[in-house]
């Protein structure tokens, strides 16, 4: 986006020209950071309320140097602050209006100090160009982001970025038109039937723009598109590409755990934690696959016992839709000294517990619906359909397992017990489990 503003004052202009062309000496060094900058008293303190104070009053004249702390963007925006005292024509972009807006709010350049102030200018491009466009909210939500605390305080530009992206993008019909394809992993179209290219690429740069904010700032934006009425696979699948690009380096098989610091472990398990509450509750938006990627990260990474019940909820709600790797979820430690199985059996057994839970009379809803005590409603039932398909599943699940020379009777019997009879049409995948988990342990 190339829209832009120049700062054009002729009166600025001609005492910039002035001071120049008298070749003034410098009257005051200004520190920011670790730059200084040799500048004179009379074009900063008609623009710069902060410091007109600093240099009025008894003594101020006097004053020949000042440090400024704090600066929004440091000695950058200030070089730019400089310019526009000194009447020197920039652009204003998407790239630097944060940092001007808060170094203009951090050093006091309002209407009150002189018209046509850096404040008022900077107000009037965020108004009429950056915020106009999902483009230029995005890319000005992704600067005030790296300017904060200061970027959220008078001036409110994250708060105010996040409403105009939730605004524009649920302004039509709730949902981006992006070819991302389905949260299942499916092919080509939008989801909403848009096929232009050139909107195809705009919502694929929000979606990866969007994806990259800070787990703090993503989960405000969803939020505030989600009151929009943001539509929950578009949704899902925003939440998809922010967990894939958080949690890729996570090694969900602990050959990487001793590696992690505490700190960064915790970071991580903040931004599951939080993208797990993001879920939408609609059926279907998500693929079991996924949900069982964040199980298995869940485990990894020890959250709440809130939020694994929570995906394992979801797992089971698509029961009829996973596939025997689905369920392969390693262990939290699996040790062999220790006798712990590979795979989490108890987790895979609390969620087929779960799909038999589900009232099998009626069909299910569009949404799973929460009780009070944030539980899936029985209304969420699977269709008579998925029995068989679990069925299957559950005998396949079984025969892998079985060869774990930790898997103690009990346990295995109990998981088998747990499917019922209606879900099989013979007993052979049964046979074949009990089989392998025999002959494993005549050896011995």
């Amino acid at each position: 986006m190339q829209a832009e503003a120049r700062f054009v004052s002729p009166a600025m202009k001609r005492t910039s020209d002035w001071i120049l062309s008298q070749e003034l000496p410098s009257d005051i060094t200004i520190k920011v950071d670790d730059a200084a900058f040799n500048l004179h008293k009379l074009p900063l303190a008609s623009r710069c309320g902060y410091i007109k104070k600093q240099v009025s009053g008894v003594g101020g004249n006097k004053a020949t140097h000042l440090e400024i702390a704090g600066m929004p963007g440091g000695s950058k925006s200030f070089e730019l602050v400089v310019k526009f005292c000194y009447g020197v024509n920039f652009e204003i972009t998407v790239d630097n209006v944060a940092m001007l807006r808060c170094a203009g709010e951090h050093l006091e350049m309002t209407e009150e100090c002189r018209p046509g102030n850096l404040v008022g200018r900077t107000e009037a491009y965020l108004e009429e160009v950056a915020l106009a466009s999902l483009e230029g909210a995005v890319a000005v939500l992704r600067k005030a982001e790296e300017l904060l605390p200061a970027s959220e305080e008078k001036a409110r530009l994250v708060a105010r970025c996040i409403d105009a992206v939730a605004s524009i993008v649920c302004g039509g019909d709730g949902q981006f038109s992006m070819s991302l394809g389905t949260p299942g992993g499916g092919g080509g179209g939008g989801y909403n039937g848009v096929g232009a290219a050139a909107s195809r690429e705009v919502d694929d740069w929000c979606a990866d723009e969007l994806t990259a904010l800070r787990i703090d700032t993503f989960q405000r934006v969803m939020i505030a598109m989600k009151a929009r009425g943001f539509k929950g696979i578009a949704m899902g699948t925003l939440i998809m590409l922010y967990a894939q690009k958080s949690l890729r380096r996570l090694d969900m098989h602990g050959r990487d755990r001793k590696k992690m610091g505490a700190r960064q472990e915790h970071e991580k398990r903040v931004v599951l934690e939080t993208i797990v509450s993001l879920l939408p509750r609609e059926r279907n938006t998500l693929s079991v696959s996924f949900l069982s990627m964040l199980l298995r990260a869940a485990i990894h990474l020890d959250t709440t016992l809130a939020c694994r019940l929570d995906l394992e909820k979801r797992m089971a709600a698509q029961l009829g839709q996973a596939v025997l790797d689905d369920l392969l979820i390693p262990s939290s430690s699996p040790d062999a000294a220790a006798a712990t199985t590979a795979y989490d059996i108890d987790a895979v057994q609390r969620i087929l517990a779960g799909y038999l839970d589900l009232d099998y009379t009626t069909d299910p809803p569009p949404r799973l619906d929460y009780t009070t005590d944030d539980d899936f409603s029985s209304a969420a039932s699977p269709p008579h359909s998925d029995v068989a398909q679990v069925g299957r599943l559950m005998d396949s699940y079984l025969a892998e397992i079985a060869s774990d020379e930790n898997l103690s009777v009990d346990k295995f019997t109990a998981l088998a017990e747990l499917i019922p009879e209606r879900a099989r049409f013979n007993e052979d995948g049964m046979y074949r489990a009990i089989d392998i988990y025999l002959k494993v342990r005549s050896y011995h």
